[in-house]
């Protein structure tokens, strides 16, 4: 969250999955997985979507409709997959002015809108963001949401899965290096943001864990079900979700026909191939 006073603090907003082309298949497949997603939403730059929304934060699946994929170029030259780290903004002007202040390449704010049916009426949810230079992120973006209507997001019609799913425990980075690859968050949120973990380092973004990990941690953490970049650049591979019930989670699987591991530390994890090239733990 961003606050004027006291600078800077990492806290998860949502994550971003990816589709290009593909939005009917990878909620289909979400679905399958027990998310409830929200109805297909347009953006006026663009791009299209679905979101699964949780108690504070939010999975989006980010794609684009036939002879559309021309409006953001940026977005669709990354590798289908997870592809979006992004902060919660209280004030973008605040975020913009001290991640430049900070070294940080850094686009000035930029406002946009998506129309929401409801009941009532259509209504325009209006988001306002700071996006980091991609320059400066392998293979996906990390930026700073500020929701103006979040009562447009965050609602409980939308809010109750049948996997279980509460929210957003971690969101993993593959790197060669992981104590470089946190460098850049450490320069935006201050030193001391990063702590040791087995294998590679991580910090803590609200609710949610951040972990930078090797390969090998990685391949061991998930069982081998995250994909990995084969020329060794970093990458988004894997999320970890909290659920009510591993139980309600498993049943959801079985009955989709989905393949799941039990991973060493206690839950299960889908295989990126069964999620639009994520892989999804779901723990207790």
């Amino acid at each position: 969250m961003t606050n004027s006073s006291d600078g800077l603090r990492p806290v998860l907003d949502h994550v971003v999955i990816n589709v290009l082309g593909n939005l009917d298949a990878a909620a289909a497949q979400y679905e399958r997985l027990g998310f409830r997603l929200t109805e297909r939403g347009h953006h006026t730059l663009g791009s299209s979507n679905n979101l699964a929304i949780f108690g504070t934060d939010y999975l989006e699946l980010l794609g684009y409709l036939p002879g559309r994929e021309a409006m953001r170029p940026d977005l669709w030259r990354h590798p289908a997959g997870l592809t979006g780290l992004v902060f919660k903004a209280d004030d973008p002007d605040f975020v913009h002015g001290t991640l430049r202040d900070r070294g940080l390449p850094v686009q000035a704010p930029v406002r946009f809108a998506r129309p929401v049916a409801l009941p009532e009426g259509t209504r325009d949810a209006r988001f306002a963001v700071v996006r980091v230079s991609s320059d400066v992120v392998q293979n996906g973006r990390t930026y700073f949401c500020q929701h103006m209507t979040p009562e447009l997001v965050w609602r409980s019609q939308w809010q109750t899965h049948e996997n279980g799913v509460i929210g957003i425990a971690e969101f993993v980075i593959a790197s060669r290096d992981p104590a470089r690859a946190g460098l850049l968050y450490e320069q935006m949120f201050g030193p001391h943001l990063l702590c040791p973990v087995p294998g590679g380092v991580s910090f803590r973004a609200g609710g949610t864990s951040v972990l930078l990990l090797l390969p090998q941690a990685i391949r061991e953490r998930y069982a081998g079900a995250a994909l990995v970049s084969a020329d060794g650049t970093d990458r988004m591979v894997a999320l970890t979700f909290k659920t009510t019930s591993i139980e309600a989670a498993r049943a959801v699987l079985d009955r989709g026909g989905v393949i799941y591991r039990l991973l060493p530390a206690g839950g299960i994890v889908v295989p990126h191939d069964h999620a639009a090239n994520v892989a999804l733990a779901f723990i207790s």
